[in-house]
């Protein structure tokens, strides 16, 4: 016969015969009659205090669990891999104070960066000497300075960590849990994102890829489980759980992608490209960003845009981003432009329009509110950028937009992001003889001289000629030069229409101006302190 199982409390029985079961009805018996003589003679009751309790299910439960985070833990170790990085000695790293992840960067971290750049300076210096005669040129060698985690995404070796881990990687090293090691090359990377993808050859080592889930479906509270290399301790296992979804403007860099993932799972500098997953083991986002240490929360880049990006850079090296150029708030947020409006709640309200971006070349107007891409409902920035970021370029797409209290159909063409936006300088300009102000704004009408000496474009509107300087308009970043074309959604091209305009503004929904800047169509609202 077969193996059997049979559970009766804390017991498991395992036979393999009918005589094991016969065993067990005779030792029954035998029970019987010992338990009949203990009574006999009264020690029943001690034997009865003696005897092994029933374990409750809630510690079962855990046990249950606990084992769960072990076969985690076993399962996705596997597909994970420490990255070893030998900088360029040029390479700035993460210490560039320009870099939108410096600030995020523990204080301790900053601080061993910066030693690490130190002797990266004293490298170049010894390099540069000239080498003395019958001397060997002075040679380099790699120095290992930098590390992070990585998640193998498929068994041909490829490999997805974050930019910044391998960014000015002169050589890279890719190390597995049993001690075997490759040499690494960066296959694609995507700065806006922060991600990137290694490309090993694994030769006769059959990789296991990790599986990925679906960020989508993740919610709020279930566990996290974050493993990586901290500090160099590699494979460290911690948990806890997802603490918030779709958390943005944690980088201040509104190109950069911000839908994060934050978790109160422990991870620390060296984490960076290991993967958050949860209790069924499978990948829901990539670790990338800390706020400071020991303060249980860190973020992760959700993992369906990591599949998004990852493919890309995998099949080109490189993913191309469509883009509306356009800066924009989410309406949540905006509350001047919430007071103003009616019959829309919900939305993105389009801030700029950059010169020469797709968004100039369409009736997108400053002060319009993208409510739908394509008939897909937006409500924040990563909303309108998650749903534009995969168009295909040059496609028509339809924004239902509100506008001056009506809902409008906009179309624009999507094309690729640019690498750089070109702007154009002002200057300041000498006193109007005539003008208007309010608001600490000194206008006047925009002549072709004034346009030659500004340096831009003459077009339909008001030059603003002087900011005062603690103004609401200095406060809003509105400067001299900058040529305002409207308030409240009506045309302005003289000093006394802008005059008039703003005199019948109400004070305390402000008055909104659409203006153009260094090239740039903007919108604010100016609303005067009641104090």
């Amino acid at each position: 016969m077969g193996n059997t199982l049979r559970q009766s409390g804390p017991y498991i029985f395992l036979g393999r015969t009918s005589a094991a079961r016969v065993f067990c009805v005779r030792m029954k018996r035998v029970n019987v009659v010992v338990g009949s003589l203990l009574v006999a003679v009264g020690l029943a009751p001690a034997i009865a205090l003696a005897a092994p309790k029933e374990i409750s299910s809630a510690l079962d439960l855990a046990r249950q669990l606990n084992q769960a985070f072990i076969e985690v833990a076993d399962s996705v170790s596997q597909s994970v891999v420490v990255i070893k990085v030998a900088h360029k000695p040029s390479h700035a790293d993460l210490e560039d104070e320009d870099n939108p992840l410096w600030d995020m960067l523990p204080r301790e971290f900053r601080r061993r960066l910066e030693e690490q750049r130190e002797r990266e300076r004293r490298d170049e210096k010894e390099k540069d000497k000239a080498p003395e005669e019958n001397e060997q040129p002075y040679h380099r060698e790699p120095i290992f300075d930098g590390q992070g985690s990585g998640v193998v995404i498929r068994e041909e070796g490829y490999i997805l960590t974050n930019r910044h881990v391998v960014d000015g990687a002169e050589k890279i090293k890719v190390r597995f849990a049993d001690g075997e090691e490759f040499d690494g090359e960066v296959r694609g990377a995507d700065a806006q994102s922060d991600l990137a993808v290694i490309k090993i050859d694994p030769k006769s080592r059959k990789l296991k890829a990790a599986r990925l889930g679906d960020s989508e479906k993740i919610r709020v509270g279930e566990f996290a489980i974050a493993i990586g290399a901290p500090f160099d301790l590699d494979y460290s296992v911690t948990f806890g759980h997802v603490s918030a979804k779709g958390r943005s403007r944690i980088i201040p860099d509104p190109a950069m992608d911000q839908d994060f993932i934050q978790t109160d799972a422990n991870i620390n500098p060296g984490n960076s490209g290991g993967p958050l997953v949860n209790i069924n083991g499978e990948v829901i986002g990539i670790n990338t960003l800390i706020r400071g240490l020991r303060t249980g929360i860190g973020f992760a880049i959700p993992v369906n845009l990591v599949k998004e990006v990852a493919d890309k850079l995998i099949t080109d090296g490189k993913y191309v981003r469509a883009w509306l150029g356009v800066a924009i708030g989410s309406l949540r947020d905006e509350s001047e432009y919430r007071e103003r409006l009616t019959g829309v709640t919900d939305g993105v309200v389009v801030k700029q329009i950059q010169p020469n971006g797709p968004a100039s070349k369409s009736d997108l107007k400053p002060s319009d509110v993208i409510t739908a891409v394509d008939g897909h409902a937006v409500a924040t920035a990563q909303h309108l950028k998650n749903e534009i970021r995969s168009k295909k370029l040059g496609s028509t797409v339809v924004l239902d937009v509100h506008r001056h209290g009506k809902n409008i159909k906009v179309k624009v063409k999507p094309e690729a992001w640019p690498e750089e936006v070109a702007q154009i300088a002002t200057k300041r300009s000498p006193a109007a003889e005539e003008s208007a102000k309010r608001f600490g704004l000194t206008v006047q009408s925009l002549t072709k001289d004034l346009a030659e000496q500004f340096g831009v474009d003459k077009i339909d509107g008001v030059m603003i000629t002087e900011v005062d300087r603690g103004s609401v308009a200095e406060r809003k970043g509105v400067r001299a030069g900058d040529i305002i074309t409207e308030v409240d959604g009506e045309a302005v091209t003289t000093p006394k229409q802008f005059l008039s305009a703003v005199k019948n503004a109400d004070p305390k929904k402000g008055v909104l101006i659409i203006f153009t800047s260094r090239g740039t169509s903007k919108t604010e609202i100016l609303k005067e302190s009641s104090e």
